[in-house]
């Protein structure tokens, strides 16, 4: 099974019936208009940590059901970081959703050693990207969370995207590993460790994907350009997943492909005992709503 649009999310996300969403700091108005909008689906169940009376204002003015949700009151935003961590660890939710907090205290209370939830040797930002002139959903990572991953932490970066693939019981997905040219130089490191990541995968080391490269984006997404370059592989042109080399590159590309080409995203954190829900604040409201839905789905 390929997904080619994220609408189709949706249908996955209600075959595993509702899952209990907990936001931090929940008095965010976008944070609460996409859990609003995931309960008219019956996806989530909210648990909001937060400041109440905040809550109760900014529900009222985006017709929360405040009736449906669960409201822990706590007026420090740093601490309901990790009220709403303590939630999760304890088994009370099955994703955790960013409100109104600094992204780097909410990521701290995440990954505390002692208390928090991670899980994976590394946490990674995986982005789905709908966009009209690709034949499917086309997965970046990393394109928000780290900054120039180390080949170990690439392996576990591609990893992280393969399980939304597993999760989401799809087709085996084929990874893309993009650099800035589509041969090896050893004064590109990129290229070197997208060679080594082939050969890693070729002798069973990264399973349950089909990893190439290296590739310029134009190999990635057009078998015409692969062509034209004497480019045989069952991975260009048809990619389901873009290994970015650092973070300037993924997130780069991300906001290049929402903002030229008008694509729509679903993205998550990936590695925490549950899905991570952490928007950019110029996502659009759908891909807000999306995120939320892709989390719910995995």
């Amino acid at each position: 099974m390929v997904l080619r649009n994220l609408e189709e999310l949706v249908e996955i996300a209600k075959a595993n019936g509702t899952k209990t969403v907990v936001v931090a700091a929940a008095e965010d108005e976008h944070a609460l208009a996409a859990v609003r909008d995931a309960m008219k689906m019956k996806l989530v169940s909210p648990i909001l940590v937060g400041n109440k009376s905040k809550i109760e204002e900014v529900a009222k003015s985006v017709y929360f059901p405040l009736n449906s949700a669960e409201i822990i009151s706590e007026d420090n935003p740093v601490h309901a970081c990790s009220v709403a961590v303590s939630i999760v660890r304890d088994g009370g939710a099955e994703i955790i959703m960013k409100g109104l907090v600094g992204t780097a205290d909410f990521l701290r209370a995440i990954l505390n050693k002692n208390t928090g939830i991670g899980r994976a040797s590394i946490m990674s930002h995986a982005a789905l990207i709908e966009c009209a002139n690709y034949h499917k959903l086309l997965c970046i990572t990393d394109a928000g969370m780290n900054i120039a991953p180390n080949f170990a932490e690439k392996v576990e970066i591609v990893k992280n995207a393969v399980s939304i693939y597993k999760n989401l019981r799809l087709d085996i997905p084929k990874v893309a590993v993009l650099a800035a040219v589509e041969v090896v130089n050893e004064k590109m490191q990129a290229t070197v460790d997208a060679a080594m990541l082939t050969q890693m995968n070729r002798r069973g080391q990264i399973k349950d994907c089909i990893i190439d490269g290296p590739f310029a984006f134009d190999n990635v997404i057009s078998k015409d350009a692969c062509i034209y370059k004497g480019i045989e592989s069952d991975v260009g042109g048809d990619a389901d997943i873009v290994l970015c080399p650092n973070l300037e590159t993924g997130n780069s590309l991300y906001k290049a492909l929402t903002y030229l080409a008008k694509a729509t995203t679903a993205s998550v954190m990936l590695g925490a005992k549950v899905p991570v829900v952490l928007n950019s604040r110029t996502d659009s409201d759908r891909s807000k709503l999306m995120s939320l839905i892709l989390a719910a789905a995995l």
